[in-house]
């Protein structure tokens, strides 16, 4: 899976994170399986050794297998792995679903690190974050600074691109897989977020995921009860057919969705962020201009 020809930019990048991180001393990386933290991971064991480790937060927001593949991933890597348990759901704030969301996430997963960094024995919490999440809204980077957590791709000038051809060229599975952000992210910002919504959301994912060999999708849960379905645009006309509507329908009503739609501009990343007031995105403090 290693590509035997990776360009000299793409070099100098990986050689610039390994110093990076090499220069941090004892490392402790924010680890979700997805491929961001993946390569961070990766390049800490290989800069750091056994003063690396990876970590991963569980929670109810967490997709389900997903935990299953970052200890899988980790123990490829080779790294240290540890499984830790955060309490985002006991904080109302978190629950009130406002676009902010993720600043108390984030700052739960962030401040639980903290806590045990003394038996961890790390002196610098890293994250995934790359070059392209800084033209995004993420209230999630807020928290990061404020819990002086580094994001080493950045700072060695890496885009996604870049991170999966990384990936790739290390040989980590997660090269293309795509983005998986936790389950309170599928639900309609204000709608509040409870174990039993974002557990009808997971269900309805694996089920359409089994079913259809599905892969880059996802399941918006709005208010009333109503499922959203954002399908790569290539299978919209597949599942308006009758019979896969029927099933799909059937099987959502079952998970306790009332009303199930298809949205016709099919799967958008982040596409909750478009019912946000505009004045609210272009004053948010974390929305920065890549060259910025």
């Amino acid at each position: 899976m290693a590509d035997s020809t990776p360009t000299p930019e793409l070099l100098a990048k990986r050689d610039a994170l390994l110093s990076l991180l090499r220069g941090y001393g004892r490392v402790g990386v924010a680890f979700s399986g997805g491929v961001d933290s993946a390569v961070v991971a990766c390049a800490a064991h290989l800069a750091c050794g056994d003063n690396a480790v990876a970590v991963t937060a569980v929670s109810q927001s967490l997709a389900g297998g997903e935990r299953e593949e970052a200890e899988s991933l980790a123990r490829l890597i080779g790294i240290r792995h540890q499984i830790v348990e955060t309490r985002e759901f006991e904080n109302p704030q978190y629950l009130q679903n406002a676009p902010n969301r993720c600043y108390f996430c984030k700052t739960e997963l962030y401040t639980r690190l903290e806590e045990l960094a003394p038996t961890l024995n790390v002196d610098v919490l890293c994250n995934g974050a790359n070059l392209d999440d800084r033209g995004d809204y993420r209230p999630g980077m807020q928290a990061a600074r404020e819990h002086r957590v580094t994001s080493p791709l950045i700072e060695a000038g890496c885009t996604k691109a870049d991170v999966r051809a990384l990936a790739k060229l290390w040989g980590l599975p997660a090269w293309d897989k795509p983005a998986t952000p936790c389950l309170s992210s599928r639900i309609a910002y204000g709608l509040e977020v409870t174990p039993e919504r974002v557990q009808r959301v997971d269900q309805a994912e694996a089920w359409l995921r089994q079913e259809f060999g599905l892969r880059e999708f996802r399941v918006r849960h709005e208010a009333n009860d109503l499922a959203r379905l954002e399908l790569p645009a290539s299978e919209l006309a597949r599942f308006l057919d009758a019979d896969r509507r029927t099933r799909v329908a059937e099987t959502f009503h079952g998970l306790g969705f009332k009303y199930v739609t298809l949205d016709l501009d099919g799967f958008r990343s982040g596409s909750m962020n478009a019912a946000l007031p505009l004045y609210e995105l272009g004053q948010s403090s974390d929305k920065v201009p890549v060259g910025g």
